[in-house]
Formats: C-alpha cells, sequence, structure tokens
C-alpha cells in the first residue's frame, strides 16, 4: 500500500503522534476500539482524532483525495458522527444517542467512528452511558475522546482507552504553518506563533484578525494599569465586558440562523407561532444560552492565559531568563515586563500568577465571572 500522510498534515509538530496513528490505521498495530487523545489546549488534539478518524474510514489509510476522505473532511460520511458540544456540558440524552449510532454497521468501510470532542463536558450519567458501550464496543465501532487530560475523565473510561498524549508545538513549527499554508508575513506568524503560547488556533487569529491583536494587548496593560482599588475593579469588569462581547458577536448570527431555521421548518410566519411550538422555541433558546455562556468563558480564558505569559515573563526576567535559551512569549512588551520585574519580587510574581491560574479553574468550575475576576485583579494589586 502506497500510504501518506496528507490527513496529517494540519497536525503541527506531532511527529511521533502521527507515525502512531498511521501505523494503527493502515496496519492495525496497536488498534483498539477507544482512543483518548490528550494534550493542552490548542496542541491540535481535535485535528488528530478528525484526522485519525478519516483514516480509518479512508481505504489507503488517509489519502485526503479519495471519495471517503472528502466525506469525513466536510462531516458527511455516514460512518462518522463527531459531536462538538456548544454548551456547558454533554448531557446523558445526547450520550445514549451516541451509544446507539455506535451500535451501527458500517455502511461504506471498516469501521464505525464515534468521535467527541471535549469529552470532560460528560456529565456524570452520560460518561457512565458512554461507559457501558466502551466497556462491551460493537464489534466494528470506535470510539476517539478528546480531553485536556486522562485525569478528567472517569477513571473506568480512560483504563479502557488507548491514550495519545500530543504535546505543545513549539512556536518555529507554528510559524511554519502560518507562513506556508495561510500565506502570513514571516514577522508576523513569528510574534503570532510566539503570542500564541503554543495553541495553533490562537496563533492563526492573532495573524489575520487585528481585533485579537488589540483585545490581546488590552490584556497585557492591565498588571502597569492596576495601581488601586478602583483600578483593579475597573479592569476586571473590562476583561470580562470584553469577553461578553466577543462572545456575543461570534454567536449573534448562528444564533439568528438557527431561529430562522426553526421558524421555517414549523412554518412560523410573522409573529404568531404554531400552538405547541413555545418548547421547541425554548429548547432552542437554553441551547444558545449555554453556548453563550461557554464562548465567554472561552473568551475570558484567552485572556487569562494572556495574563498568565504576562507574569511568566517577569518571572523569567527576574530569575535572569528572557535569552534565546528561555525566551520571553511577549516580546513586544517587553518594556513593561522589564519594568515590573524591576519593580517586585519573585515571590510576589509567583502569588500574581498563581492567582490568575486560580481565577481560570474557578470559572471553570462555575464561579461567577466577574467575582472571579474581580478577586484576581485584586490579588494582583496586593501582590
Amino acid at each position: 500500500m502506497t500510504s501518506t500522510v496528507r490527513v496529517y498534515d494540519d497536525l503541527v509538530g506531532q511527529e511521533s503522534t502521527v507515525q502512531l496513528l498511521r501505523a494503527a490505521a493502515e496496519h492495525g498495530d496497536g488498534m483498539t476500539h477507544a482512543w483518548l487523545f490528550t494534550g493542552p489546549p490548542g496542541c491540535g488534539r481535535s485535528v488528530a482524532a478528525r484526522a485519525f478518524a478519516t483514516a480509518l474510514l479512508c481505504p489507503e489509510g488517509g489519502c485526503g483525495e479519495c471519495h471517503s476522505c472528502r466525506l469525513a473532511a466536510a462531516g458527511t460520511h455516514p460512518d462518522l458522527d463527531v459531536v462538538t458540544p456548544a454548551g456547558l456540558s454533554i448531557g446523558v440524552d445526547l450520550a445514549r444517542s451516541i451509544v446507539a449510532r455506535a451500535a451501527r454497521a458500517p455502511s461504506q468501510g471498516r469501521w464505525q467512528v464515534l468521535l467527541i470532542e471535549d469529552a470532560d463536558r460528560l456529565t456524570e450519567q452520560a460518561a457512565n452511558a458512554l461507559l457501558k458501550a466502551i466497556e462491551e464496543p460493537p464489534p466494528r465501532s470506535v470510539f476517539c475522546l478528546c480531553a485536556p487530560s486522562a485525569e478528567e475523565l472517569l477513571p473506568t473510561i480512560r483504563s479502557r482507552c488507548r491514550i495519545v498524549a500530543l504535546r505543545q508545538p513549539p512556536a518555529d513549527a507554528i510559524a511554519r504553518v502560518l507562513e506556508d499554508r495561510d500565506g502570513i508575513d514571516p514577522a508576523m506568524a513569528a510574534f503570532a506563533a510566539r503570542a500564541g503560547a503554543g495553541h495553533v488556533g490562537r496563533a492563526r487569529r492573532l495573524a489575520t484578525d487585528e481585533a485579537s491583536r488589540l483585545r490581546r494587548r488590552e490584556v497585557l496593560d492591565v498588571p502597569l494599569a492596576v495601581r488601586g482599588v478602583a483600578e483593579a475593579l475597573t479592569a476586571a469588569d473590562n476583561l470580562v465586558a470584553a469577553a461578553r462581547d466577543e462572545a456575543t458577536n461570534l454567536s449573534a448570527d448562528l444564533d439568528a440562523r438557527e431561529k430562522k431555521e426553526l421558524e421555517q421548518a414549523l412554518g412560523v410566519t410573522g409573529r404568531q407561532r404554531p400552538r405547541g411550538t413555545a418548547g421547541l422555541f425554548k429548547d432552542l433558546e437554553d441551547r444558545q444560552k449555554s453556548r453563550a455562556t461557554r464562548a465567554q468563558r472561552d473568551a475570558l480564558d484567552r485572556a487569562l492565559s494572556d495574563l498568565a505569559s504576562f507574569y511568566r515573563d517577569v518571572l523569567v526576567v527576574q530569575a535572569g531568563g528572557g535569552t534565546p535559551a528561555v525566551p520571553l512569549v511577549n516580546i513586544d512588551v517587553g518594556d513593561a515586563i522589564g519594568r515590573l520585574a524591576r519593580d517586585s519580587t519573585a515571590e510576589s510574581t509567583v502569588r500574581r500568577l498563581d492567582a490568575v491560574l486560580a481565577c481560570r479553574e474557578a470559572i471553570d468550575t462555575n464561579v461567577a465571572p466577574l467575582l472571579a475576576v474581580e478577586a484576581t485583579t485584586l490579588a494582583l494589586l496586593a501582590g
């Protein structure tokens, strides 16, 4: 068989992972019914899982050009189901539907592939429902789960999966991708790859979207802007408001399109809705609200990641780094980093960095975003 890595071309800086997945898809080496793709945000967990799923369905092991590969890339392959949770969690009803789909025999190829992105969002009930299928899988079904770490899934699920641990891709590999595939100017590609801190999608947004660069710069201005309680509370309000606006802008068109499609499906004309349809519109509104909440938290998490990278750079300078061996992430604000490094101690920088990281964890556990960020900006002041 003449093999190719074409379906893995978008997987940046993960050469050993590509070799492992190719061996399984093409030759059956280490092939199993359940896979768990783990790694830090932006490393390409979902990209790897989708590429592997495509390769499993391709007669040539992932040529990227055949009818099967094109269907998989378009999300229309009958033997591939991809679950991408838009809201805060994956509920038991959705998990049961996944299990039901897994029981189907493949219609075109060797496998029926079920891919669950953000599997760490499975509720306990949903995880238990999925566990039953993974414990006693249908003979031709393959489960591909994605999560930041194996510890975020039930021990009984992760023990039955082959774990594929992806690493954070190096900045130079990301920069090459931005140049070669996206046509980004080398200087901009280098800046975005470095500022993206190993997150490929984040780097691409920074390279192509001026608004993203402006939002990042506003976040990096916070450490020197917080001089008193009033400034700390204002900074917190601005961070949360910016995340809310970003989430609203991202979801507005999709929300409107979904509502219009539902109205058309139900034959709604004007303002009058047919009897018995109120529940359908309420379900749609609830899903959209959950998606908006998740989008806001994701946007806020990106801002907090930028803030954490700033204090990481301060600590590097205080430890005598900032050299080619230990480069700074945010070179474009090097003067601000140097100033704070001179005016504070390493101990206070560690406390501030811990406060930012604690805020990320608090928001992920449903603490009210504004309260969590206010506590953080006040900690930055007191640190």
